[in-house]
């Protein structure tokens, strides 16, 4: 009897079976199912003799309360990424069923990011291509808006799980004080990495870099409003590779625009892909803006794609062997 996956993933089922070749030594056959795109009721009816389920990477596909009473084989739902805020999590825990993510695997990839984006806004590199490409020779132009070395200034980590500590780790070499908000405070980690703790608005006050590497979770949706962007330095930047929804996008716009802050890096939405009259992208069409937007993909480069994909094959392999899971959000295997 073969183990079965279902794969809500846009991948064709034969490339998401393959990826399982080397392990059906260890486990015996696997078959993978995919219902990317099928109808409901199909999907549910795939559902029930599942051994493990394989979450949407593009989060196009939820994972609700029906679908979690439709799993009645299901030993693990496996999110290949670092969300899973399109997963009802508490429904499957309540049906005994672990959600994991792919743990840190991207963590190197977004504190890279995060950090070259940093540079970048205090450099005004965007707006220094953009119009040297055009023709231009906007130096004294970026001499009167201001560029800025990152030593010496105060960098704000907001969430410092496995991506903050990254970010922390890495702007050592930079000279620059880090401090970080959390709701739950960390000595240990203040110690490690010789950070120090704040609470969020004496870190937005404080900060010239702040970053953003939180969950979407109730208490972090719409976390930086009007009132959060104004506590912040006129000369401070903002960088959120974490979750749209964190951020009041219009307000964040507005801080652009009218110079509340001095620029903001941005790689997720509350929409994906953001419309073309989302007001991010109507304020980085403005000629000065220091506004860098990309497509979500601070976490998504091949690298991190690699160890993705690895570490989510090796999870359910460990599963379908008898294990626990690794990188469980919704419940506590161990016992603590």
């Amino acid at each position: 009897m073969a183990f079965k996956i279902v794969s809500m993933s846009p991948l064709p089922a034969q490339f998401v079976e393959a990826l399982f070749d080397p392990y059906k030594r260890e486990v015996g056959d696997i078959k993978v199912v995919s219902v990317a795109g099928l109808p409901r009721d199909r999907v549910l009816q795939e559902l029930r003799d599942a051994d493990v389920v394989i979450g949407d990477y593009t989060f196009q596909m939820r994972i609700d309360a029906e679908m979690c009473a439709a799993m009645e084989k299901v030993r693990l739902i496996q999110q290949p990424s670092t969300g899973y805020d399109h997963i009802d999590v508490e429904a499957c825990a309540k049906h005994g069923i672990p959600v994991a993510n792919a743990g840190g695997a991207n963590a190197v990839s977004v504190a890279e990011y995060t950090i070259m984006a940093g540079l970048a806004l205090l450099k005004r590199l965007i707006y220094a291509h953009r119009e040297t490409v055009a023709g231009g020779w906007p130096q004294w132009r970026l001499m009167e808006m201001g560029t800025f070395d990152l030593q010496g200034k105060t960098w704000g980590i907001i969430g410092l799980g496995r991506i903050g500590r990254e970010v922390a780790r890495r702007l050592r070499p930079f000279g620059v004080s880090v401090v970080y908000f959390d709701k739950v405070r960390m000595e240990d980690a203040e110690r490690e990495l010789g950070v120090e703790y704040r609470s969020l608005p004496r870190l937005l006050r404080e900060s010239d870099v702040v970053s953003i590497h939180v969950p979407l979770t109730r208490e972090t949706r719409g976390m930086i409003g009007e009132g959060e962007l104004r506590m912040m330095k006129p000369t401070a930047v903002l960088i959120n590779p974490s979750r749209g929804e964190i951020v009041d996008e219009e307000a964040l716009a507005r801080a652009v625009r009218e110079r509340w802050i001095a620029g903001a890096a941005v790689d997720v939405y509350s929409r994906e892909p953001p419309p073309p009259d989302h007001p991010l992208i109507k304020a980085a069409a403005e000629g000065e803006a220091n506004l860098i937007l990309t497509p979500h993909i601070a976490g998504a480069n091949t690298d991190a794609r690699s160890r993705i994909i690895q570490f989510s094959i090796e999870n359910v392999v460990r599963v379908l062997k008898g294990g626990k899971p690794e990188a469980v959000v919704n419940m506590d295997l161990n016992g603590g």
